[in-house]
């Protein structure tokens, strides 16, 4: 395959006006779709973050879940559910975030990251930055040792800056940008 990135973009299916109009939705679930998606995905991933010394990979619900999954099995990490309020049987540690209509939280489990993990923070889309903004300070709760961030898609093209509301100090990658 001679550019795996453009054969991600011209596989990935955009929907105009959803959820409502002027919105031009970018829906992943047709990488799932396309046979071979997954393995450039995977590729791709593996190669950028297996040098990196991850101990444990978040994903956020839901869609995080997909990749971050496959992915922390291919590095030998654990893996981590971010979820929404009263999803985890065990006591959580919550980040509660501003979203453009109200606001929402995300919970990890107490006892899921230590002082001594590198923590992959992994999510579907970066667009306006505030669920990974939020996810990256509900990990920096753990003290652990190193926070990156990853995400399959990020979104420029419509005047979204969802970058540039994440901390500096955070290394932030993205598989395709838009």
């Amino acid at each position: 395959m001679k550019n795996p990135r453009q054969f991600l973009i011209d596989s990935l299916r955009s929907i105009p006006d959803f959820p409502k109009p002027g919105i031009n939705f970018r829906d992943i679930t047709s990488w799932f779709m396309t046979p071979g998606c997954i393995d450039v995905m995977t590729e791709l991933l593996v190669e950028r973050y297996k040098d990196e010394g991850i101990t444990k990979i978040v994903g956020l619900e839901s869609r995080g879940f997909l990749m971050g999954a496959i992915l922390s099995k291919e590095l030998h990490a654990g893996f981590v559910l971010a979820r929404k309020p009263g999803k985890l049987p065990t006591a959580t540690i919550r980040e509660t975030y501003t979203k453009e209509y109200g606001e929402d939280s995300l919970e990890i489990a107490c006892d899921a990251i230590g002082p001594d993990d590198v923590v992959l923070i992994h999510d579907d889309l970066l667009a306006t930055g505030g669920t990974a903004s939020a996810a990256y300070r509900l990990v920096k709760k753990f003290n652990p040792k190193k926070i990156l961030l990853s995400f399959l898609i990020e979104i420029t093209d419509e005047g979204l800056h969802g970058r540039e509301v994440l901390p500096a100090e955070v290394d932030v990658d993205t598989l395709v940008t838009v």
